[in-house]
């Protein structure tokens, strides 16, 4: 079981004074799928914290906000709790809360992209009767 830095039932109490490193938080909260991945962002200014870069070690503690760029998505959340090891995916969502606008500049972002990766896209291969069209048109 996961240590959790708040007073849940189910985790290990600890004081909130010294905060988790933000290497840590991003890969407990599941953000990155490793923790060098979730390192990596920070050194590459992929994160900020209270609207300031942040490096891997920067420890980061319950109120803080924290924007994410991952690719082309960015996540604007705030962290509700912290915890050191990674958790189970519901537990994981409930260490942070995203803000409604960034939800929503999210998934229009998603559905521009989707949109651009339907466009001109051809379904593969010419089945037995686009070839004999192929065929037919190349002759005239």
């Amino acid at each position: 079981m996961a240590l959790l830095r708040s007073h849940s039932s189910n985790a290990t109490p600890m004081s909130n004074d010294q905060g988790v490193r933000l290497d840590q938080w991003l890969f407990a909260a599941r953000f990155f799928k490793t923790r060098h991945l979730a390192s990596e962002a920070a050194r590459r200014n992929h994160i900020v914290v209270n609207q300031q870069r942040a490096k891997p070690g920067k420890r980061v503690f319950t109120g803080d906000r924290v924007e994410i760029r991952k690719g082309p998505l960015t996540y604007d959340v705030e962290i509700i709790d912290l915890a050191e090891k990674r958790l189970a995916p519901a537990l994981a969502a409930a260490l942070y809360q995203e803000d409604d606008d960034s939800c929503e500049r999210r998934r229009l972002r998603q559905a521009e992209l989707q949109q651009q990766r339907n466009v001109g896209v051809t379904p593969g291969r010419p089945d037995k009767r686009q070839r004999r069209q192929l065929t037919k048109f190349r002759n005239l």
